[in-house]
C-alpha cells in the first residue's frame, strides 16, 4: 500500500490548475500552519535570502535532498548545474521527470548510489534527521554521499524563542530530549500524512554534531532565528 502523499497530490492539482486549497501543516506542540500550494513553484524572484545566498553557494554536481516542486533544481539547472532532485513524494518525483529534471523517488537514507559536489537541504532542510539522537549519523550519511572537496549546503531555525516566557526562561516540553524535536502531519483536501518526526537544531548544537560526525561546519547567513551553513569533511580541499 502507498503511503498517503499529500505533497504530491498538492503538485499534481497545482500543475492541473485545480489546487483550491493550502496544505495545512498539523503541529504536535503548536496551531496549525498553512503552506499555500504556489509556493512550492516560487521562482528565483522570490526566493527568500536565505535560499537565495545558498544557491550562490553551489558548485559542481548537485543533489537537492527534499525537492518538492522543485523550485531549487529548477533555477540551478537553467544555470547549468548538473542536478538530481530527490524527494520521498512519488507524485512530485513524476511531476520533476516530466519537466526534464532527474529525479528520484526515495527518501535520502535509503540512497547511496552517487556521489556529489554538493548536498543542498533547504526550507529547514537538515530537519529530515528527525531526532537530534539521529543527527550525527544523518550526517555521516549525508557526508558519504560528498565527492571530494564537496560540501553539504543546509538550513535550521533556533526555535528556542518558540518556548520562551515573559520572564526570559524557557518552557520545555519534559516528553521530548531536546526542544528542537517537532511531530508534523500534513493534509492536502482529504489526503492526510502520517505523523513523522522533524528537528529544528540550533547552530551551537549543529556544530557539535559536526564535530562527532568528523566534519567541519561554516556559518554562511544569520537572520535569526533562522541560518544557513556550509559542512566539509574536515580533510576537504575544496572544489576550485
Amino acid at each position: 500500500m502507498k503511503a498517503p502523499d499529500p505533497i504530491g497530490c498538492a503538485i499534481e492539482d497545482f500543475v492541473k490548475g485545480t489546487a483550491e486549497e493550502n496544505i495545512i501543516v498539523e503541529c504536535d506542540l503548536s496551531e496549525d500552519d498553512i503552506i499555500p500550494v504556489g509556493y512550492l513553484f516560487r521562482n528565483e524572484d522570490l526566493l527568500p535570502e536565505i535560499e537565495k545566498i545558498a544557491l550562490s553557494k553551489v558548485k559542481g554536481s548537485v543533489l537537492d535532498i527534499g525537492a518538492a516542486a522543485g523550485p531549487h533544481s529548477k533555477i540551478l539547472k537553467e544555470r547549468g548545474f548538473e542536478v538530481t532532485a530527490i524527494d520521498t513524494s512519488e507524485k512530485g518525483v513524476d511531476y520533476l521527470k516530466s519537466i526534464g529534471i532527474n529525479a528520484i523517488h526515495s527518501s535520502i537514507l535509503d540512497y547511496s548510489d552517487k556521489k556529489y559536489d554538493t548536498l543542498l537541504l533547504l526550507m529547514n532542510g537538515i530537519g529530515i534527521a528527525g531526532r537530534l539522537a539521529q543527527l550525527t549519523d544523518f550526517l555521516s550519511h549525508c557526508a558519504s554521499l560528498l565527492n571530494e572537496g564537496g560540501r553539504i549546503i543546509c538550513d535550521s531555525t533556533d526555535v528556542q524563542y518558540f518556548f520562551e516566557e515573559d520572564d526570559g526562561s524557557l518552557w520545555v516540553d519534559l516528553n521530548t530530549a531536546y526542544f528542537g524535536e517537532f511531530k508534523f502531519k500534513m493534509k492536502y483536501k482529504d489526503v492526510l500524512s502520517d505523523w513523522f518526526d522533524w528537528l529544528y537544531v540550533d547552530l551551537s548544537t549543529l556544530e557539535e554534531h559536526c564535530t562527532e560526525a568528523g566534519l567541519k561546519m561554516e556559518v554562511l547567513y544569520q537572520d535569526a532565528p533562522a541560518f544557513l551553513v556550509e559542512i566539509k569533511k574536515n580533510d576537504n580541499a575544496g572544489i576550485m
